[in-house]
């Protein structure tokens, strides 16, 4: 058997080779080309960030105070938020958010998938046991004995571990389709970072709608009995003769348009209330900790937005999207090895025996190796068509990562704008609700002394109404501000007790939470 061996072999494995006992065989031949197997070249491109088409820092009109502003990445949101009704309802969404579920589900997909792929890369060994009794005829065996009715009986006896076949990656292809499905995987990890961080913001912008929906169905109920008062009293006034139809139906009017708004936003205020049950995955509890008012300014500190570039590191989104490209320069490798032979071993060692006392002997020890090499010669393109298929595809994750980050970039930047300007636009706000405070009493004096007409006092109210629900809604507005600046930055590192109540009183509450009536 030894003097068969090719003499293609390295002149150092060959010698071995003879020298070895026909038992070990195997294993001379296997453990060589196994190391070589695994320090096989690489096909796949070198990763090269691609050039990121933003500004080197972000424009702000002023700059964050230095002594009370703190990085995003820095603040977990337990820490960032201080509303503790606001706290809970987010703690909620992320234990019951059915949406946050599945993308839990798809990162175990994504792992499960890499360790497939990545158990290719080692040799599969199955091992098998037998046992079989056979009788055939002796003529059949000898042919003297063909016209008797003699037969024989016997048993066999068989132990083997056999490699079906194992693929020589010397070129680096199973590695590559291995090391794409461990970036796959690490790209499901970072969705799931960003579907958190987006539902964070998610729960947040919506409890804020709903706490300025709050705030103006109470204004409106104030202003609608005050308008109903002032119907009454014209009512009155109007039976007695004082005052005019004209004066009575303008006081009607007040009444209905307050009626109307508050309609209005109990429709959006219940809308909002639909959207949070779905948010925080179940049914809302009616106990929770006190809110904040909407005026409130402490709902959470300043932030810093740091340099562009640390957005690379902080945002999901952009994480994924590397992660993602890194998975093509995979797929390139593993496309490009398909243009070299595909080398594969297959092998079985065991004992056979008629008798299964005798099984285990030296003498009954059963071995075989083999190897097949595979070459395209000719596939009409499709090799081709698959390696351009794969550098068209990173062309695309390129382009992707870049509109990733130019968004990033942006969503930042008008967060920041939005900072300033709403604390501007609020601040404005204020005085205009003052001054049309003091308008609709100098009215409501001009009128009662004779001076002006109820008209005047009909469009004073109407104006002081509007600015104040107008003031509402701009807090409103610029906390949901605040909130997409934090998530825009790409939010902070996950609390340690991220998923975990902090007192006996929220455990109860986990199920289902609710914004105050």
């Amino acid at each position: 058997m030894h003097k068969s061996l090719p003499t293609s072999l390295p002149k150092r494995l060959h010698e071995s080779l003879r020298k070895s006992p026909p038992g070990g065989l195997h294993k001379h031949l296997l453990l060589p080309l196994l190391c070589c197997s695994l320090a096989a070249c690489n096909f796949a491109p070198k990763y090269q960030q691609p050039d990121l088409p933003i500004a080197d820092h972000f424009d702000m009109t002023e700059s964050a105070n230095p002594t009370t502003a703190r990085l995003a990445s820095e603040i977990d949101w337990q820490t960032f938020f201080a509303d503790p009704q606001l706290k809970l309802l987010i703690e909620t969404a992320l234990q019951h958010n059915r949406d946050l579920a599945a993308s839990m589900a798809r990162i175990e997909q994504a792992r499960a998938f890499y360790r497939i792929q990545n158990a290719a890369r080692l040799p599969q060994v199955n091992v098998n046991a037998g046992a079989t009794r056979t009788k055939a005829p002796l003529g059949s065996i000898d042919p003297e004995f063909d016209n008797t009715d003699t037969s024989i009986k016997f048993n066999q006896y068989n132990v083997q571990a056999a490699v079906t076949s194992f693929e020589l990656d010397f070129w680096g292809r199973v590695r590559n389709m291995s090391e794409a499905a461990r970036r796959r995987y690490l790209a499901s990890v970072e969705a799931q970072r960003a579907f958190r961080l987006s539902l964070i913001g998610n729960v947040a912008a919506n409890y804020y709608a709903i706490r300025s929906g709050e705030e103006g169905i109470e204004l409106s109920q104030r202003t609608l009995a005050t308008r109903r008062y002032a119907l009454d009293v014209a009512k009155l006034r109007l039976d007695a003769g004082v005052t005019s139809m004209v004066d009575y139906e303008q006081a009607a009017v007040l009444v209905t348009q307050a009626k109307t708004q508050l309609a209005e936003l109990q429709r959006t205020t219940a809308q909002q209330r639909n959207l949070l049950e779905v948010l925080v995955g179940g049914p809302l509890s009616d106990t929770l900790p006190h809110a904040s008012p909407i005026a409130d300014t402490a709902q959470f500190g300043d932030l810093d937005p740091g340099l562009p570039s640390a957005l690379l590191v902080n945002r999901p989104d952009i994480q994924q999207a590397e992660q993602q490209l890194r998975a093509a320069d995979a797929d390139i490798g593993a496309a490009r090895a398909d243009f070299f032979p595909r080398i594969a071993l297959t092998g079985n060692f065991g004992y056979v025996s008629p008798e299964l006392g005798n099984l285990f002997v030296p003498g009954m020890q059963a071995w075989s190796v083999g190897a097949l090499v595979g070459m395209p010669i000719f596939d009409a393109g499709q090799r081709q068509a698959q390696l351009s298929q794969a550098r068209a595809r990173r062309d695309e994750l390129v382009a992707d990562y870049q509109r990733t980050v130019q968004n990033a970039f942006r969503e930042v930047s008008d967060a920041l704008i939005g900072r300033q300007r709403y604390k501007e636009q609020i601040a404005a706000q204020e005085q205009a609700v003052e001054a049309q405070q003091q308008l609709a009493e100098t009215a409501e004096l001009r009128y009662q002394n004779g001076i002006s007409i109820y008209l005047e006092v009909v469009d004073a109210r109407r104006s002081l109404f509007a600015a104040e629900q107008q003031l509402i809604q701009l807090r409103a507005t610029a906390l949901q501000n605040g909130v997409s600046l934090y998530v825009a930055l790409g939010g902070g590192p996950d609390a340690p007790h991220d998923m975990q109540q902090d007192t006996s009183q929220n455990t109860s509450q986990a199920n289902g939470a609710h914004p105050p009536n």
